[in-house]
């Protein structure tokens, strides 16, 4: 699972402190699963907050090379501080598959439903939506919000989902895959005997 396109969250012309060789870093967030992901731009690119890039496999007009994933406490105080702005302009830039959730979104256990774990969306609510999705399916947030008017802000329900996902070690997963972090390599001690 690999992100094609990301948002910046932010960008260190001179890199960080600590690294052994300035050159410039942007920390970043993919489009489609949210990995948090550190880059090396090409060189004379300056990267802007907010602004949208590609990451995928082939040719890359701004990006050199991705360093590997950031943990979330490792994201710098901008990079946190733009984080919700980022997954809010990724929400609503693709409203449709969001939407499309909400319409075929069902249960994860006999008391679990997936529409549960939307902050702001309790059993009550939860029920008003599958029995209006039932006559037609959502078209939009707006949608959704006409014809159930107790839900007040769905797009806000989502974004602090995956907030949560990215921030949160959870029991279910909605938006954002569980990472599993390779084991480190271990050296193979081996026992001699003398002959």
């Amino acid at each position: 699972m690999r992100d094609e396109y990301a948002i910046v969250l932010d960008y260190l012309k001179k890199g960080h402190t600590y690294q052994a060789k300035s050159h410039p870093v942007a920390q970043l967030v993919g489009e489609k699963y949210f990995s948090l992901l550190e880059v090396i731009p090409k060189e004379g690119v300056d990267l802007k907050p907010m602004e949208r890039v590609y990451i995928g496999n082939k040719e890359r007009d701004k990006v050199r090379s991705i360093i590997g994933r950031v943990k979330p406490e490792k994201l710098t105080a901008t990079a946190r501080n733009e984080l919700e702005y980022a997954i809010e302009k990724i929400v609503k830039d693709n409203e449709d598959r969001f939407v499309k959730f909400i319409n075929e979104s069902g249960p994860i256990t006999t008391k679990q439903h997936q529409l549960d774990l939307l902050p702001g969306i309790g059993k009550k609510h939860m029920w008003e939506i599958i029995e209006e999705r039932k006559k037609k399916p959502f078209e939009s947030f707006e949608d959704l919000k006409t014809r159930v008017p107790s839900i007040k802000n769905p797009l806000k329900s989502i974004v602090s989902r995956i907030l949560k996902e990215i921030e949160e070690d959870v029991k279910w997963r909605l938006f954002v895959p569980e990472v599993k972090e390779k084991p480190a390599f271990k050296r193979r001690r081996f026992n001699y005997r003398k002959y």
